[in-house]
């Protein structure tokens, strides 16, 4: 099967030094999807290091609506928009919960 593979142009065989057959590394083809990474298990993250101006480097938490304008509003009205908003606050309000 493998060496079907090969002969095909599908895939590389990579033999031991006995000159077994290892493993096999399949070729990509034009159709495939791509790979997935360790960033698509991860996703994005959420706090970064922020770099003031007069040196200080704190963590920041990233803002989850896009690109704010520094008008009248603080930053505090774009960590959630109105429609996820509810399930952010589900979780402060589970530990505020009183104990029975």
């Amino acid at each position: 099967m493998v060496l079907k593979l090969e002969r095909d142009g599908l895939a590389k065989i990579v033999r031991d030094p006995k000159g077994r057959i290892a493993r096999a590394v399949m070729y990509l083809r034009r159709d495939d999807p791509k790979p997935t990474t360790l960033r698509d298990y991860t996703g994005r993250g959420y706090s970064f290091s922020h770099h003031l101006d007069d040196g200080h480097r704190p963590w920041a938490v990233r803002l989850l609506t896009g690109h704010v304008n520094h008008g009248d509003q603080g930053l505090e009205y774009h960590w959630a928009p109105d429609c996820v908003r509810p399930i952010f606050l589900r979780v402060p309000l589970g530990c505020l919960a009183p104990a029975m």
